[in-house]
């Protein structure tokens, strides 16, 4: 069985789309997947399958079984752990020991992006504010927060022409932690 990490895009914020994680866990159970794991509110579950196919189409049956129980449409980015791991290898700000971990986030797109997407974004400059897109992440220093910024899911989304959704930095390391413990 593979591991892998879900991060649900949107639910729980500000009473919309609410799901208790206790309903979202027996979803999951009932889809046949093992050792579901939630954390926090914000829809991050870990869990195991045995399924053999991408994690797009993982992804897809997931926003599917969560339609047809809430009826509400919600998008879902799914890693498997290796990549999660990855990520906290790969973060260009960890390089600089001046930045507060505090007010680093990730956001996971639900695709890779070509040059051209790209290019949509390359000169954009919000300082303080700053990201850097390597492969399906877009790494972020926000000093002011991220409540603060105009790095939004929502800016992502539009100038990248993908699904995006945001975990501090705190919360990616939690989840592979917590994915560690499922191995």
């Amino acid at each position: 069985m593979e591991t892998f990490i879900s991060i649900l895009r949107g639910i729980n914020v500000s009473g919309h789309k609410k799901i208790l994680m206790s309903d979202l866990k027996a979803l999951y159970e009932s889809l046949n997947f093992k050792d579901v794991t939630t954390y926090i509110q914000s829809g991050n579950v870990v869990f195991k399958t045995n399924k053999k196919t991408s994690d797009q189409t993982l992804a897809k049956e997931l926003e599917n079984a969560i339609y047809e129980k809430y009826n509400f449409i919600v998008p879902v980015i799914i890693r498997k752990i290796a990549e999660m791991k990855n990520v906290l290898l790969i973060n260009p700000f960890l390089q600089d020991k001046t930045i507060d971990t505090e007010k680093l986030h990730v956001t996971f797109l639900a695709t890779t992006l070509g040059q051209e997407k790209l290019e949509n974004i390359k000169n954009i400059d919000y300082a303080p504010d700053k990201f850097i897109v390597i492969d399906k992440e877009v790494f972020l220093y926000c000093p002011n927060g991220y409540g603060n910024t105009k790095l939004s899911n929502a800016f992502f989304e539009k100038k990248l022409n993908t699904t995006a959704t945001t975990r501090n930095w705190k919360t990616v390391n939690k989840l592979i932690e917590l994915a560690d413990n499922h191995l």
